[in-house]
């Protein structure tokens, strides 16, 4: 079994530092790229529709204190098979999220010396980041979580200045809403915005190892929210107010700051940026390789993966697979193109998860949970917040998504003929 050492604050901090990471420090400039100073209003959009989905994550979580998440929601609502594609689906989330989150850490990186701008410097910092962050959460969970803690105030304290002083340098010239963008281009907006606010679900992902769960994930949820939306709106404001530039820029946060207080400034958010980034792989790995694990258990993968150390009460064997997954994914996809896979497969485990919600309360009416005033509209307003979103992805990328799902299904498939030939 699995120990509950995460604790309320502890799991505050988890989902702010699962949220708040390397999307905030590349996304403002791709938003304003597409939407101009309308970027503000895809803030807002996003903040509005990832608080409905929250509210309905709230009520879902309330019922489970397993390890799993929305692997073990909807495998309660809808099965073994549907559960499998989103337990497969959300590993997913967590592989191309965590190579997003690398690759712009080594362009952060440049910000020092040119040579983090070549391929095999690149390789080399995937591996070594990778390794070392893989050892931590091989130690045991309150390692993880302390180191979690810390990275989130790091990170906090280089945001906050940035706002606090950026706010001093506005160009009012530089909000000009006169020009709307168009609707597709500010739904594209949205989409990639979706990036920069989720993340959330990984402290659900590790519920069988958080204290009192059904009274402190509401809690960590909607407190998380609230102070990762405050942080967002401020960022875009100043950034759009101070980066004549910004649409243009690699590393928006660090030039705006460089602009306004000199190549110290620029310094301080750069540091800021590696550390958030850093921390939030953390969480990648933590939550990620959860994943394997709950499959496991479910007897949905094999049976090694659900193997817990006997010294650090951690699933080693899921966490070295998945240190070993990420590092490949991490060097074979850029940037952009690992963002748009894990933006297109978080919405579907938030369309499917709000889909559980309106399921579970017609099976298990009188289940002990936590329920959520007007849950059933908030869900179908989910579903379909998500689906608008969806709309704008391209074909690639959706094609991109349909073949990983598949081989997801076809390792399913293995594995069930192997199990069955073994029984025999």
């Amino acid at each position: 079994m699995l120990k509950r050492g995460i604790r309320k604050w502890d799991l505050v901090f988890l989902i702010i530092n699962s949220v708040i990471g390397a999307g905030i420090f590349g996304l403002p400039a791709k938003a304003f790229a597409l939407s101009g100073p309308y970027s503000l209003l895809a803030f807002g959009v996003c903040a509005v529709v990832m608080l409905v989905l929250i509210l309905v994550f709230m009520e879902v979580s309330s019922r489970f204190d397993k390890t799993g998440g929305p692997y073990l929601y909807i495998k309660e609502a809808f099965g073994s098979m549907p559960a499998f594609a989103v337990g497969w689906i959300l590993m997913l989330t967590r592989l191309f999220s965590y190579a997003t989150l690398i690759n712009l850490l080594v362009i952060y990186m440049a910000f020092f010396s040119p040579i983090f701008q070549e391929e095999w410097m690149r390789i080399l910092m995937i591996v070594g980041i990778t390794g070392v962050l893989t050892g931590i959460n091989l130690l045991g969970i309150k390692d993880s979580t302390r180191t979690t803690n810390i990275l989130t105030i790091s990170k906090l304290v280089p945001l906050t200045l940035f706002i606090v002083i950026g706010l001093f340098f506005l160009n009012q010239e530089a909000f000009d809403f006169s020009a709307p963008p168009p609707m597709p281009e500010f739904a594209n907006t949205a989409l990639l915005l979706i990036f920069a606010f989720g993340g959330f679900e990984a402290g659900l992902v590790i519920s069988g190892e958080v204290e009192n769960p059904r009274k402190n994930l509401p809690f960590a949820l909607m407190t998380g929210a609230l102070i990762i939306t405050v942080f967002y709106v401020l960022i875009q404001v100043v950034a759009i107010g101070t980066l004549p530039d910004l649409a243009t820029s690699d590393k928006p946060l660090a030039d705006a700051a460089t602009r306004v207080m000199g190549y110290g400034g620029g310094l301080f958010i750069t540091i800021g940026a590696i550390v958030s980034i850093l921390g939030t792989l953390n969480v990648q790995i933590l939550s990620g390789s959860r994943l394997p694990f709950a499959l496991s258990e479910s007897q949905q993968f094999p049976k090694i993966f659900s193997f817990i150390h006997p010294r650090f009460r951690t699933p080693t064997v899921a966490v070295l697979f998945f240190a070993f997954l990420i590092i490949i994914v991490a060097t074979v996809w850029d940037f952009m193109g690992s963002l748009a896979i894990s933006v297109i497969a978080r919405l579907l485990i938030y369309l499917l998860v709000c889909g559980s919600l309106i399921r579970l309360r017609k099976s298990q009416p009188d289940a002990d949970y936590y329920k959520v005033k007007f849950g059933i509209p908030l869900a179908i307003a989910g579903i379909g917040a998500t689906i608008w979103l969806l709309s704008s992805t391209q074909l690639e990328e959706i094609t991109d998504m349909a073949l990983w799902t598949a081989l997801g299904f076809v390792i399913y498939g293995v594995h069930k003929i192997f199990s069955r030939k073994l029984e025999q």
